[in-house]
């Protein structure tokens, strides 16, 4: 089983903040000039270029070391089934390849990542896939 540069607090942090983003959407009512509580707070759930689940997940994600930020990836397409546990190494050397193409490796995998739908359970399931345990259901990042 391979050992992860990236601790399972970070990942558990990520897939907590990834779930919260994922489940944003588009603007259902854009000219909203009423009261949030008449409208059931429905706002908070719309993507909006300044929603703070998503600055706060990628401001987290840019922090990683580029080890750390290759084992997301890698978890990543393991949970999305692009290879299994066997494949590990093959898989990860496959994302060092990716981010050598990248002109800014750091900002661009943050987007790649946030760019991918239902990226909190991906990265669950390439957390189960490992047999780590992840959901210690922290709400804040261990450093």
């Amino acid at each position: 089983m391979p050992e992860l540069a990236i601790s399972a607090d970070k990942v558990a942090f990520i897939i907590e903040k990834a779930r919260e983003f994922d489940v944003k959407e588009g603007a259902s009512d854009p000219d909203s000039g009423s009261n949030a509580a008449d409208d059931d707070e429905i706002d908070v759930l719309e993507d909006t270029t300044s929603d703070p689940v998503a600055a706060e997940l990628a401001g987290f994600i840019r922090a990683l070391n580029e080890d750390e930020q290759l084992d997301l990836v890698t978890l990543m397409w393991l949970g999305r089934g692009d290879g299994d546990l066997d494949e590990w190494d093959d898989l990860r050397e496959r994302a060092v390849e990716a981010r050598s193409e990248y002109k800014a490796p750091r900002r661009e995998t943050v987007q790649y990542l946030l760019g991918e739908p239902m990226l909190g359970d991906l990265l669950a399931d390439g957390m189960d896939e490992l047999g780590i345990d992840w959901s210690d259901e922290r709400t804040t990042p261990v450093s």
